[in-house]
């Protein structure tokens, strides 16, 4: 019999229930996996002389006891296999081998039918062994009803103290304990600031709801509202400047954006509000710029920009690490020299973006530099969009795209 499997969800119901068919393919099989719970589960409902195989890191080993066993296998696990389960990595990593799904409810469905939650309307999220980055992204959409699946880092206390870090507070959390175990299972819907100060049991999930009005996205924060660099408003590039430069990025059709000579934060920052889904990175000589951008990050609700305090030039950069859009903001005199290493990691029809102060002999000779580089490395260049604020210096805003 060649290798197939059978997946069959559950809960963590100690006296688990499944319908005839599933019983009928249990009593019939002889090899069987999941997680130690699962096993001690539903060891009693197995037939007698069965083989179990324990789901444990690393996953590469228990992948390769499956094709050494060479056939049918049942697989017991938590919920719906195919949301965010056992079933979708077989899929990944076995996708030639035949499976059929019993699913059940998944701990979010189970959790919002106990507190009563219409769920048809809900934004997913796990952070089960991920990263931060999909949970920031829907927080700054300010979603209106956020499901996310937790582990043993990622708990909903930790959730909640990096919500009060960056000003999401209006929302309320809802928290499923155990959920499918009646002796075990609770409930509960606390406040972003109780759940913060909670210890939880593990297994656990949440849905965050928007509590009352929240407050509006900001599309363009005026430079008088930064932290700012020892005061000096000269060095933030002004809020028409800095729209103007993120429509330069296209950065709608990127993913990966970097920020060179980053100063405020105020460009990363308002690229993050505007363009939830890119990747930045934001890179700044000044020792002074990490203070700066931490305290903009969490006054503007910006999580998520990774930022890189020391000289661009000698930042180590993997050689298959790809941008699709930077912003020169800062060059400290090595703009050529700065242009040439953007390039080797700039994708095809990626972009470079410059502003130059027309009025300022050694900004027009920054403006020749940065049109005889782009030439020089075979990049078009766009017509410069020149712009006059108020009584500041006129601008051209420069592109160059590979």
């Amino acid at each position: 019999m060649a290798l197939s499997f059978t997946i069959i969800g559950m809960s963590d119901n100690p006296r688990p229930f499944f319908p005839p068919e599933v019983m009928e393919v249990i009593s019939r099989s002889e090899f069987f996996s999941g997680g130690k719970r699962h096993h001690q589960i539903v060891e009693k409902l197995l037939p007698s002389g069965h083989k179990w195989i324990d789901i444990t890191v690393p996953l590469d080993e228990v992948y390769q006891k499956y094709r050494d066993i060479d056939s049918h296998i049942v697989v017991f696990a938590s919920g719906d296999p195919l949301f965010f389960g056992f079933a979708s990595t077989l899929q990944r990593v076995m996708p030639e081998v035949p499976m059929k799904v019993y699913p059940y409810f998944n701990s979010l469905q189970m959790l919002c039918h106990k507190a009563q939650i219409p769920y048809h309307d809900m934004h997913i999220v796990s952070l089960t062994g991920r990263p931060w980055k999909e949970f920031d992204n829907s927080l700054i959409e300010h979603r209106g009803k956020i499901g996310v699946l937790t582990d043993r880092q990622k708990t909903p206390d930790e959730i909640a103290r990096r919500m009060i870090e960056y000003g999401f507070t209006f929302y309320r959390m809802h928290i499923g304990e155990h959920l499918g175990n009646p002796e075990e299972e609770k409930i509960l819907s606390l406040s972003i600031e109780e759940a913060s100060k909670a210890n939880f049991s593990q297994p656990n999930c949440l849905v965050l709801t928007i509590e009352g009005n929240a407050p509006k996205r900001r599309f363009g924060i005026p430079e008088s509202e930064f932290d700012l660099l020892d005061g000096r408003q000269k060095m933030i590039t002004k809020m028409p400047i800095r729209l103007l430069t993120l429509q330069r990025l296209d950065l709608c059709s990127k993913r990966t954006f970097w920020d060179i000579g980053f100063c405020t934060g105020s460009v990363s920052i308002e690229a993050r509000l505007q363009f939830p889904h890119l990747d930045i990175r934001a890179f700044e000589i000044r020792p002074e710029g990490k203070d700066l951008m931490e305290s903009n990050s969490r006054k503007f609700s910006a999580p998520g920009i990774e930022y890189h305090i020391g000289d661009f030039l000698k930042e180590e950069i993997p050689e298959n690490e790809l941008c699709d859009a930077a912003f020169i903001g800062g060059h400290g005199g090595h703009l050529e020299e700065i242009m040439r290493k953007v390039y080797a990691h700039l994708s095809p029809g990626g972009c470079i973006v410059f502003n130059s102060v027309t009025s300022n002999l050694v900004a027009a000779g920054s403006k020749e530099s940065f049109i005889s580089v782009a030439n020089s490395l075979g990049m078009s260049i766009d017509e410069p969009m020149h712009i006059e604020l108020d009584n500041n210096n006129p601008i051209d805003i420069l592109k160059a795209i590979k």
